[in-house]
């Protein structure tokens, strides 16, 4: 009998129902600014149709940070990796009242799109805010920071990059450090196991402000590739 393969654990749980304005969102704008999935290197120049700089979000929830930096920067370019319908359908409706056309989404696990869909030094920018902290000691294994992913941003960002990170959880800001700082591809900008000052082009969003209403502290993180 064959071994049966072990199954990684997934980072998220896909929760939450659309509503009727989301799902029109994506029945008519994901054609222009979905990206599908394939396993194969996503083609980010024709899907922007230009070469600028690239930033990827991790899980951009209801899409505030997404938006806003977007909004910033047009001279940017922004994929935001996603798997709850009902961000990306609030996403791609603002995108549509706002004007912007600088965003392109992928609804899929983000570490199968690092590990195959993103071709090495691509990307300048690499933001993950408020991730899923899986509390819990028997969850902490679905924590999306972890030592094998942090090969797969290091293998993603161009050499000149920068991987941001925010986490209201002090214990998982805890772990991303141990993780990272312990990644050789990657230099801590404040120093080995310190967290840098809140970033004041980093939007504040709803996420932030629950955890300050909780009185819990933030953390930020930065990192570079190591040269």
């Amino acid at each position: 009998m064959e071994p049966t393969p072990l199954v990684r654990p997934r980072s998220f749980v896909v929760r939450g129902r659309k509503t009727e304005a989301q799902t029109r969102a994506i029945d008519e704008l994901w054609p222009s600014f979905g990206l599908e999935f394939t396993g194969e290197p996503l083609d980010l120049d024709a899907a922007f149709g230009r070469r600028a700089p690239r930033v990827v979000e991790i899980g951009f929830g209801n899409g505030e940070n997404l938006l806003t930096l977007a909004e910033r920067h047009p001279d940017r370019d922004f994929v935001g990796i996603e798997v709850h319908g009902a961000g990306i359908g609030r996403v791609l409706g603002a995108m549509r009242d706002r004007g912007l056309t600088n965003i392109r989404i992928v609804r899929h696990d983000a570490v199968e799109v690092f590990e195959t869909g993103l071709r090495p030094g691509s990307i300048d920018e690499i933001l993950i805010f408020f991730p899923d902290p899986w509390p819990k000691a028997r969850h902490h294994r679905r924590r999306l920071v972890q030592p094998e992913f942090g090969r797969l941003l290091v293998r993603a960002i161009a050499p000149t990059g920068v991987l941001r990170l925010a986490t209201d959880w002090e214990p998982y800001a805890e772990h991303m450090i141990e993780v990272l700082d312990a990644e050789p591809g990657l230099a801590n900008a404040a120093g080995a196991d310190r967290f840098v000052p809140r970033p004041e082009d980093r939007p504040v969003t709803k996420f932030e402000r629950r955890g300050e209403r909780l009185g819990h502290a933030i953390f930020d993180l930065e990192y570079r590739p190591r040269t």
